[in-house]
């Protein structure tokens, strides 16, 4: 057998088996130059890693397959990879949530069929197969190309996705200071991933209702939704006479010198200073509905 190998299936591919494939090699788990594209069961064979061919999902001999008759569940070959790396201890189990709900439980339910996508948005999976060429009878190498062009597309997704959750758990402490006040508002003096570990240290049962921190020279004062999946709602909007206003309609409606744009949503407004944002949170917070 070969280390550090990984095997799929030739042709036309899918985001399940690109992505297996680019969470190996995120993980260091493979080499590109191994990576083998086949139906031949010998070459199959001697892969160490097999994906999403060979009719066989066993982890203990590391083969990721879901198409067999006997495989009653919901993953793909990229949630069987991903759940293997946390059980092997390769990732916590943070970090398996993290990337499951971010990115793998609708690859996994793309290529299972039980997705659906509404007119005007794509899918992650849609992105890859983009990927494909345009001709369908195209030569071997060309597919192959193509391969290797969507692979390098995820990999770098899921090395962004990774740096990301590394810097928002770096955040986590502020957060969890934050919290700890038990007010209405909390404030960062720097800007911050804020939300995701809100969120996850119990916010949902917080008392927040809004956050201050600075954004891009200026102040940032955002209402705080009811939970993770809901944000672009809030538990208390600003000011209904606000709404969609810049700079000096703004300030006549608000009386706040310094005041920039509130978003017609009435849950984001920005502020010149982080004073002008304290008056603001202070009329937001009195406001009756």
């Amino acid at each position: 057998m070969k280390p550090r190998s990984f095997g799929t299936h030739d042709g036309s591919f899918h985001a399940d088996e690109v992505t297996a494939c680019s969470l190996f090699l995120v993980f260091g788990k493979i080499d590109r130059d191994q990576i083998h594209r086949t139906r031949n069961p010998k070459t199959l064979s001697q892969c160490h890693y097999v994906c999403d061919v060979g009719g066989v999902y066993d982890p203990s001999i590391c083969r990721f397959d879901h198409h067999q008759a006997d495989y009653k569940g919901s993953m793909s070959s990229a949630g069987m990879v991903l759940l293997y790396l946390k059980e092997e201890k390769i990732i916590d189990a943070h970090l398996y949530d993290f990337y499951n709900k971010s990115l793998i439980l609708g690859v996994d339910a793309h290529d299972n069929g039980v997705s659906k996508t509404e007119p005007g948005t794509a899918s992650f999976s849609q992105v890859v197969s983009n990927f494909l060429p345009i001709r369908y009878d195209v030569a071997a190498a060309e597919m192959e190309r193509a391969f290797f062009e969507a692979l390098d597309f995820v990999v770098g997704h899921l090395e962004r996705l990774k740096m990301r959750y590394e810097y928002t758990v770096e955040c986590r402490a502020s957060v969890k200071r934050a919290m700890e006040g038990g007010g209405y508002a909390m404030m960062f003096e720097e800007s911050i991933p804020w939300i995701e570990n809100f969120f996850d240290l119990g916010g949902e049962f917080h008392p927040a209702q809004f956050v201050l921190m600075p954004a891009g020279g200026h102040w940032k004062l955002r209402g705080i939704p009811p939970s993770l999946s809901e944000r672009m709602k809030v538990r208390r909007p600003f000011p209904e006479k606000w709404a969609g206003l810049h700079e000096e309609d703004l300030k006549k409606a608000c009386g706040i010198e310094g005041a920039i744009f509130c978003h017609k949503g009435r849950f984001i407004s920005i502020w010149e200073t982080k004073e002008a944002a304290l008056k603001a949170l202070s009329i937001a917070l009195k406001k009756e509905d």
